[in-house]
């Protein structure tokens, strides 16, 4: 037989005696002659060996091993008080110096440890909840209405009261030893935790109504220890995962500050602040083992609104961590901390007590709220590439410095795509490379689908007609998107600087001269998504809802590393202007916020616009490449008129060296071709020049720009001679 199974039949015995005890003081309470009862608190502690541990497949219920609160509770500390507060400071601390009843059956404290002596689950409970003797046996007394069959007769004759089957604290005074008043009150342990249930229906006196146990101490007294099922629909047990160096480090700093907590505090809440919640639900889990505690995630939207409502939930949270060695983990990622300050969130935490995470996007400046504050990023690049070297195994060293270098993945997801692409590459030779990319793309679409406008990068640098010089810059800019890894993290200029290390362009000409394709270019080389921003989707009346919008969008693309695309940019990073009132300042701030997110953007943005000049200077001072896009020479031009028809059409006779005249931006130029083709599609014949000189004029007269129809009869006349 296992310890448990041991523990299991010496609490069954106990609670035996102890109810059979109860049941002589209720027939000589009913006038029955019995033999002479012992109080249930006399009942003889069995000795047993102390099992370290409990074993969980004993019992499909028993669902938690035998653990306490680490180092803060191996410090002595005096039992509950006997009055049930009314403040957070002076109730119970979940990390108070007796052991946990996690286990319900074994305390793991020295001196128990040295006694080898069993300890049945009520006594446990009643020490971790501060309950006295009389209070324990009146809860014994209503969980022996869910053991014992005989109860409910008994109670009845034992108040002589055949409409009265059940406990009642007047029968409590009557049958049970050292009765105290103070019991009933709501500032003690029988009404404060919930232990009891009062059924006091309409104008009947508090000390006639009905009780009964609640069911979760109820089976907590027969030994089986579960989470409430009234809190289970609202968590989500956190699972360990190994960390690397750089969260693990941030690990050990919290462990410090929380073992050096003085006993009898409460511990701090852990604000974990960053955008990237599985990392800090990891290191959340990771403290709460060090503590031998198990992390259970709630929702902040999930927060009753109500006070009574909340505080019933407080309560029986506080309760179960003086049960149970639980840890709290509320994400409240998507609440401003100025909205916190105002919400019920702040109330919550200023009660619920005991090791309480909260995951914040940004620190919360909230002083009624004694924090302890830990930024969380994701691995470093280094730690992503060694974990991605270690995934893949040898030869992989170019894909784990790739991958490395364009995406930001915590380790979760790492191993996902990683396992992923293996299994799907397993009967292959070669295709791993491509299976990663991909997998690595597909992961972050969805976060960026929804804050902007994905477009399937198609042009090449063949279609890419420009000057050298501006070709150039347009190749060095890919090239550094592609050797981050190596500068960055290999060669060390990462460590050196903590900003500056975005890779920013500005794309500045007319409208059709090819900004739009050279980023296309750029994307289709790397293999990287494209976005352009969506204004509408990122662009809010409500003041901080566009830094919001923005902040989503930075986040989503460095993760995945696309490349964003700001056409109009100028829309967004306008000069700030001189501040006349609240709308100015709020447009300002903007400005401001896209300023230092631009320039600890990891990814490539590009902004692109008609006029330079509006720009903000100080957008252009963290600009690393600005590429001019002039309107296109004639030489331009006619490269552009070559490649303009895709191979399939039908094309008749063109003079592309008089065509290459016209002075048309690129854009238009496909534009116009486009059009030729749907004539010369709708006439059942070949593109001609009459028809790319119709759509010509029909492209001049929307730019409203001067038809001279000399050069176009010119152009007419020539347009058999190719």
């Amino acid at each position: 037989m296992s310890d448990y199974a041991q523990w299991l039949a010496a609490n069954d015995q106990y609670l035996a005696t102890a109810l059979a005890d109860l049941r002589a003081r209720l027939q000589r309470a009913a006038g029955q002659d019995t033999a002479p009862a012992t109080a249930a608190r006399s009942v003889p502690v069995v000795p047993m060996t102390v099992a370290p541990t409990m074993a969980t497949t004993e019992t499909r219920h028993t669902s938690w091993l035998a653990r306490v609160f680490g180092d803060h509770a191996s410090h002595a500390a005096p039992p509950a008080p006997s009055v049930a507060p009314d403040s957070q400071t002076d109730q119970p601390d979940p990390q108070a110096a007796e052991p946990s009843p996690a286990s319900v059956a074994f305390d793991t404290s020295p001196d128990q440890a040295k006694a080898t002596s069993f300890v049945p689950a009520l006594q446990l409970l009643a020490q971790r909840l501060g309950l006295s003797d009389f209070e324990r046996d009146v809860l014994l007394l209503c969980i022996g209405m869910e053991l014992d069959t005989r109860m409910p007769a008994l109670c009845a004759q034992a108040q002589h009261d055949p409409t009265k089957p059940w406990p009642t604290f007047a029968l409590a005074f009557a049958v049970l030893d050292q009765p105290s008043w103070d019991a009933l009150s709501p500032e003690r342990p029988l009404r404060y935790w919930r232990l009891l249930d009062i059924h006091q229906p309409g104008p009947q006196p508090l000390i006639g109504a009905a009780l009964s146990a609640d069911e979760r101490i109820v089976n907590f007294a027969k030994g089986l220890n579960y989470v409430d099922d009234r809190l289970m629909p609202l968590l989500t047990p956190l699972s360990a995962a190994g960390l690397p160096p750089s969260q693990q480090a941030v690990v050990d700093r919290m462990l410090d500050s929380l073992r050096h907590v003085p006993v009898g505090e409460p511990l701090p809440t852990v604000q974990l602040i960053g955008a990237d919640s599985t990392s800090k639900q990891a290191i959340a889990q990771t403290v709460a083992t060090a503590f031998g505690a198990q992390a259970f995630r709630l929702s902040a939207s999930l927060l009753p609104s109500g006070i009574a409502e909340q505080e019933t939930l407080v309560r029986l949270w506080r309760r179960e961590s003086q049960l149970m060695p639980v840890a709290l983990y509320v994400d409240a990622a998507s609440i401003d901390g100025a909205d916190a300050a105002a919400s019920p969130v702040r109330r919550f935490f200023s009660r619920v007590g005991g090791l309480v995470f909260v995951d914040t996007r940004e620190p919360w400046n909230d002083n009624a709220t004694h924090a302890l504050s830990a930024d969380v990023t994701k691995p470093t690049a280094m730690e992503q590439r060694t974990l991605w070297q270690r995934l893949l195994g040898e030869g992989a060293d170019q894909h784990s410095r790739q991958l490395a270098g364009h995406f930001d993945f915590n380790l979760g997801k790492i191993g996902q795509i990683a396992h992923t692409a293996l299994a799907a590459t397993e009967q292959k030779a070669d295709g791993l490379g491509d299976a990663l990319w991909q997998g690595a793309l597909s992961r972050t679409r969805p976060a960026l689908d929804q804050l902007a406008q994905r477009i399937e990068p198609k042009a090449t640098w063949d279609d890419l007609k420009l000057p050298e010089t501006e070709k150039n810059l347009l190749r060095q800019i890919a090239d550094q998107v592609a050797q981050r890894s190596t500068v960055y993290d290999d060669w060390g200029f990462r460590e050196r600087m903590n900003r500056g290390l975005s890779i920013s362009a500005l794309f500045a000409g007319e409208s059709g001269t090819g900004k739009t394709m050279a980023a296309e270019v750029i994307a289709n080389a790397l293999g990287l998504s494209l976005y352009r921003i969506d204004l509408s989707a990122v662009v809010s009346k409500y003041i901080g809802e566009t830094e919001k919008n923005l902040r989503k969008l930075f986040d989503a693309a460095e993760e995945g590393g696309a490349i964003l695309f700001f056409d109009e940019a100028d829309a967004l990073f306008g000069k700030r202007s001189e501040v006349k009132d609240s709308h100015d300042r709020y447009a300002n701030i903007e400005v401001n916020y896209l300023l230092q997110r631009l320039e600890s953007f990891r990814g490539l943005a590009i902004l692109a616009t008609n006029m330079k000049s509006a720009l903000d200077t100080a957008f252009l001072r963290r600009i690393r490449f600005v590429v001019n896009f002039p309107f296109p020479g004639v030489a331009e031009r006619e490269a552009i008129w070559s490649s303009v028809f895709p191979a399939k059409a039908a094309i008749g006779p063109l003079d592309i060296v008089r065509l290459a005249r016209l002075a048309l931006t690129g854009g238009s130029i496909q534009g116009i071709a486009l059009n030729a083709a749907f004539l010369a599609a709708k006439a059942g014949a070949q593109v001609t020049m009459p028809l790319i000189l119709e759509a010509a004029r029909a492209e001049f007269r929307k730019l409203d720009k001067p038809v001279n129809e000399a050069d176009f009869r010119w152009l007419e006349r020539a347009g058999g001679q190719s």
